[in-house]
């Protein structure tokens, strides 16, 4: 079924415990996700058959299985705390028909010793929220774990009542964190080995490299500063930013307590538990200097064994992070407005259309399109007529063709992932696969992706870790 090659159990045992999931009592497949399958290298017929069901659900390990649970720590809104898999279970590494290395994972697989009391398992709501907006957001061309299926697994979990219990099927790069460093560091491991893995599966260019430690920080770095530019450039906000939810692949991961902005406001929250506003929508550059931070100090002796040098190094990285943060942020938004590139003339735009949005308290995303089609102009202002105006005066044809390109025509939008969840929840699914489905190819354009833009705002809407 899998073509598994399990390079993570060569790192030393103390990275990892071997377990095994807690079986589901009535498995049945929910959402399964046939092109994934198809290009992991795995016959979709077969894994979602009865025989891969036993697999997905954690009833049966397939063969050349790993089946770990992987050790990190992570700063938690500031704070550190030593973590790992709580209910989630490595189950391998695929390499795909080219070549490429992918972890399969499968989350709400039942409780580890990194569960912390914990009943590690998940309910449908969180993982179906998973799934539709991960793929979504790898349909947008932002780097992201994925989802190859969501298993019911009949049986309730207990959050705030009796919710359908669910395991979601996750594909990763891989599943190391900047927490998997700081852990490492901090419990006194071989930080060496970790970063000789982590050169070898994502960086293998540079293991002959005299000053590897820091190019791979400096890598890692530049892909965090794309990345987090690509999510504010969708009005993305994470909501739980925590260390040992960054990767070192880049790619987004855990989608508990995120959304998508509606009406533009930097300060938006939507996470339930971050109280203060750490990962509000316009701190996010932010934390990831932050966090790449804590890779640094987890790194200070790789980088050089002279603490003031590998300070200036560490130094170094952080600020070529910021640098190409700020410019990708504004390099997209460019874009977003019809810009291939901006210079000193044009820059100013981006500032100026970001304010209006503040000031007239503008949906984000709707924002963007009507400047695409120009239209609904019944609801234009003087100030956003004008501001059409110039764009088009200053971009031309070719700043139309590129805000078609860089514009969605439809997102994960909050009103219309709680829809379809709760129908989903309570029998209904037929609005989910409809969903994901218009979501498969976000710059379309078509007619039905349009129908769904007059979506409602949810007043003090509120998002949820799921454990």
């Amino acid at each position: 079924m899998f073509h598994f090659d399990n390079s993570y159990e060569e790192l030393p045992d103390a990275f990892y415990e071997k377990v095994k999931p807690t079986p589901a009592e009535d498995p049945s497949f929910f959402i399964t996700n046939r092109p994934l399958a198809t290009e992991l290298g795995v016959d979709p017929d077969v894994l979602f058959s009865d025989e891969g069901l036993a697999v997905l659900s954690g009833n049966q390990l397939p063969e050349e299985s790993s089946s770990i649970a992987m050790a990190y720590m992570g700063h938690q809104f500031g704070y550190p705390t030593m973590l790992g898999d709580g209910r989630a279970i490595l189950l391998g590494e695929q390499i795909t028909p080219k070549g490429e290395r992918y972890d399969i994972q499968l989350k709400g697989a039942g409780r580890t010793s990194f569960s912390r009391g914990g009943d590690g398992r998940a309910a449908l709501g969180p993982m179906i929220r998973e799934y539709l907006i991960s793929e979504a957001m790898h349909a947008l061309g932002v780097p992201t774990t994925r989802a190859l299926a969501v298993v019911k697994t009949g049986q309730d979990v207990f959050r705030n009542h009796a919710e359908d219990g669910a395991i979601l099927t996750r594909v990763a790069a891989s599943h190391l964190r900047v927490g998997t460093f700081e852990w490492a560091s901090a419990t006194d491991n071989d930080v060496n080995a970790l970063l000789d893995y982590a050169i070898k599966r994502h960086e293998p260019d540079l293991a002959e490299k005299e000053d590897r430690a820091y190019l791979f920080f400096d890598r890692v770095a530049a892909r965090q500063a794309m990345l987090i530019a690509q999510w504010m450039a969708l009005g993305f906000i994470h909501g739980v930013m925590n260390t040992d939810n960054m990767t070192i692949s880049g790619e987004t991961i855990d989608y508990g307590p995120c959304a998508f902005m509606d009406t533009f406001d930097p300060k938006t929250v939507y996470s339930s538990i971050d109280h203060f506003g750490r990962y509000r929508f316009e701190n996010q550059g932010q934390i990831g200097v932050f966090n790449l931070n804590k890779l640094g100090e987890a790194l200070s002796e790789q980088l050089d064994r002279n603490p003031e040098k590998a300070e200036s190094k560490k130094a170094a990285v952080l600020a070529h992070y910021a640098d190409a943060f700020e410019k990708n942020y504004f390099d997209l938004l460019g874009k977003k407005l019809g810009f291939q590139t901006l210079d000193s003339e044009n820059t100013h735009l981006v500032t100026d259309f970001l304010a209006l949005m503040y000031r007239e308290k503008l949906d984000y995303t709707e924002s963007f399109l009507r400047l695409t089609y120009g239209d609904r102009r019944e609801d234009w202002s003087e100030d956003f007529k004008d501001f059409y105006a110039l764009l088009v005066q200053t971009t031309g044809s070719e700043g139309e063709a590129l805000r078609y390109r860089s514009n969605p025509a439809i997102i994960p939008k909050n009103y219309l992932v709680e829809r379809a969840i709760r129908e989903a929840e309570v029998g209904d699914a037929s609005f989910l696969a409809e969903f994901l489905e218009l979501l498969k190819d976000p710059f379309a354009h078509t007619e039905a992706q349009k129908a769904l833009r007059d979506t409602p705002t949810i007043p003090l809407y509120k998002t949820y870790c799921g454990t």
